[in-house]
C-alpha cells in the first residue's frame, strides 16, 4: 500500500459519525443486494473481507485522538469558570477495576498523579491484545462516562503507550504527554515521567520506582489488569 493510501486509511476517521458509519462506507449496493442484511455486511467488513480495516477500538481511539485538540482547548476555556465534573460521579460501580479508576480519576485529572493502566484481554475480533494506557491522557481525550456506565470497555490501542496484538503479532509504542517509553533499557520496559523525570518500572519482579506503586486487580471484565500509580513531584 502506498504511503498516501496508508495516511488516508489512518486519518479518515473524522469523516464518520461512528464506527457503523465507517463500516457502511465500505459497502456497495451489490453487497447489500446479495447479503440482504446490513448487519451481516458490516460484520464481513469488520472481519477484513473487504480489505484493510480498523477495529472498533482502533477507530474510536483514532477518532478521540483527532478530536483531542478541540477537546483540550474547550477544557482550558471552561476550566476557570466551571468545576471539574468527574465521569465516575454518581455511578454504581461493582467491578474492582472500575472502582480503582474512579478512586484515581480526580488525582489524574488534576495532575497530582499519573497512572498507567495495563490491560490484557480479547478485542471484538477475538484477538488477544495487551497494552499500557496513560490514564490521565485518555481522560483528556475521551469521555469516560461511557466506561463507568458499562456502555463500552476500555481497551488498549495502537496509539497508547504500548500495544501488542498476540494474534497478528502487531506491536506499537508511543510516548504520551506524561510519559516517555523506554524499551531498550537492561532493566526492561520503563516509563519516564515527563513531569519529574523519574522512572516507573513495570517488571513485577522489580520495584516500581520512587514515588510509584503497582496494584494487581481482580476484575470480572478483563483477563488481567494492573495499575501503576506515580505521584508527581514538581521539580
Amino acid at each position: 500500500m502506498e504511503a498516501s493510501s496508508v495516511e488516508r486509511f489512518l486519518t479518515s476517521v473524522t469523516e464518520f459519525k461512528d464506527y457503523e458509519d465507517y463500516l457502511d462506507s465500505k459497502l456497495t449496493p451489490t453487497d447489500l443486494f446479495y447479503l440482504k442484511s446490513r448487519e451481516l455486511a458490516r460484520k464481513l467488513v469488520e472481519h477484513g473481507h473487504k480489505g484493510m480495516i480498523l477495529s472498533r477500538e482502533e477507530f474510536e481511539e483514532r477518532k478521540a485522538a483527532a478530536e483531542a485538540p478541540k477537546t483540550e482547548q474547550s477544557s482550558v476555556f471552561y476550566s476557570r469558570s466551571r468545576p471539574t465534573t468527574l465521569a465516575s460521579a454518581g455511578k454504581e460501580l461493582n467491578d474492582n477495576f472500575l472502582k480503582a479508576l474512579a478512586e484515581r480519576e480526580e488525582a489524574n485529572r488534576s495532575g497530582k498523579m499519573t497512572s498507567i493502566i495495563f490491560i490484557r484481554d480479547y478485542n471484538t475480533l477475538g484477538h488477544e491484545v495487551s497494552g499500557y494506557i496513560d490514564y490521565a491522557h485518555r481522560l483528556k481525550i475521551q469521555d469516560f462516562e461511557q466506561y463507568f456506565c458499562g456502555k463500552k470497555r476500555l481497551m488498549p490501542g495502537r496509539s497508547d503507550l504500548c500495544y501488542y496484538n498476540w494474534t497478528t503479532q502487531t506491536s506499537t509504542s508511543n510516548s504520551s504527554p506524561n510519559f516517555e517509553v523506554i524499551y531498550d533499557d537492561p532493566n526492561g520496559l520503563l516509563f519516564k515521567s515527563k513531569r519529574d523525570q523519574r522512572m516507573l518500572n513495570v517488571d513485577p519482579w522489580s520495584g516500581s520506582g520512587e514515588d510509584s506503586s503497582r496494584v494487581l486487580l481482580q476484575s470480572d471484565l478483563y483477563v488481567q489488569v494492573v495499575l501503576y500509580d506515580h505521584s508527581v513531584r514538581v521539580v
